[in-house]
């Protein structure tokens, strides 16, 4: 009995050691995110991601940093490489979480990445497969803040681009942004709402 209660102490002290790391891995990786050393960050994420393999959120913040480093990218070749790098991270958090709608909408980003670099080439395909993305995810999650705003800004960057007024979208903001100040997180390190950026976001929609 002695031997016992030995070996369920010490897996419960392995597993609260196990869990310490993790948590001082991902705060790590947060903190160089926000130094704006996103190469090193990245870098950790991965390595988390190596170690929790059955955690989909080191690889879905390893996918993030690559897709919004993407942004701005002149070269194609490299353009590529990034976001290929990102759908890796991508597939391997979906296959540990499918039909997570936190996953869809950042897949819908690194596929808005690709339009954002040339319109022309990849913006039919991409805006086609982006659509599907959104309503799987509203579906799943239709009172997730971060799914309607990314789906708001779509719908915004498609009004741009034809040149239509994106006024009618700024009601999505205002949804997402009452839904983002009343969320309760449960699971640490769970993507959190950017409410900031979601009310800067809605100031522009306004003056349109």
């Amino acid at each position: 009995m002695k031997r016992i209660i030995t070996l369920i102490v010490f897996a419960f002290t392995v597993s609260l050691s196990a869990q310490s790391q993790y948590e001082k891995g991902m705060s790590k990786a947060f903190e160089l995110w926000g130094a704006n050393k996103n190469k090193e960050a990245g870098q950790l994420f991965e390595r988390i991601s190596k170690a929790e393999s059955d955690n989909w959120l080191p690889s879905y913040y390893a996918a993030t940093i690559e897709i919004i480093g993407s942004f701005g990218v002149k070269d194609e070749v490299f353009l590529k490489a990034k976001l290929n790098k990102a759908q890796e991270f991508l597939d391997k958090a979906m296959i540990i979480s499918r039909d997570n709608p936190e996953i869809l909408i950042t897949q819908a980003l690194l596929n808005t990445a690709y339009m954002a670099f040339d319109g022309q080439k990849y913006g039919m395909s991409m805006s086609m497969k982006n659509k599907g993305l959104y309503s799987k995810a509203f579906k799943l999650a239709p009172n997730n803040p971060r799914v309607i705003l990314s789906k708001a800004e779509a719908d915004i960057g498609a009004a741009r681009f034809f040149g239509q007024s994106t006024v009618p979208f700024c009601k999505d903001i205002k949804k997402a942004i009452e839904l983002g100040k009343e969320e309760k997180r449960t699971i640490k390190f769970y993507p959190k709402f950017m409410l900031k950026r979601a009310e800067q976001l809605l100031k522009k929609c306004e003056q349109k």
